[in-house]
């Protein structure tokens, strides 16, 4: 059985072991190298930490199988270990970041998913959301934005 609850900081360290890999197996080879090289692993849990207000972790056997992230009307971060891909908890998490956009005070939500990763488009092709086609997102970075070739999805939630 999968549990969702409010991340807290004791969770930042689980979050970056499933927010590392995730995102290298999303984005390697799909972004500038410029954002990888700004993206090493001991970047993620300090992020993690950063955005545990922000954030919601599914809890399956006592662990952290994966999180969401949600900033006023963004899904911004989606992410399952290997191990629990397919397991349900992806659409778990989706699904209370939709429900988390709409208590924000928001009838859409959107989120960002780089061109190359055909696994995540197809995720959100089949859960309803509609590609509006793709833009420049603006990775955060110190020296100023990273241009990001990604594919707009929103749902009315």
């Amino acid at each position: 059985m999968t549990e969702l609850r409010r991340a807290t900081p004791d969770d930042a360290a689980a979050v970056a072991r499933i927010w590392y890999p995730g995102w290298c197996d999303a984005h390697l080879g799909n972004v500038p190298q410029r954002l990888v090289d700004a993206r090493p692993e001991e970047t993620f849990e300090p992020r993690a930490l950063e955005h545990a207000g922000q954030t919601t972790v599914a809890i399956v056997n006592g662990g952290v199988a994966g999180f969401v992230m949600v900033v006023d009307d963004e899904v911004e971060q989606v992410y399952v270990s290997a191990d629990h891909r397919g397991s349900g908890v992806a659409q778990a998490l989706l699904a209370a970041a939709e429900q988390e956009v709409a208590a924000n005070g928001h009838s859409r939500a959107w989120l960002a998913v780089v061109a190359g990763n055909a696994r995540a488009r197809r995720f959100y092709d089949r859960r309803g959301w509609a590609d509006e086609g793709l833009f420049d997102h603006r990775a955060p970075h110190p020296d100023g934005p990273i241009p990001v070739p990604a594919h707009r999805y929103t749902k009315p939630v």
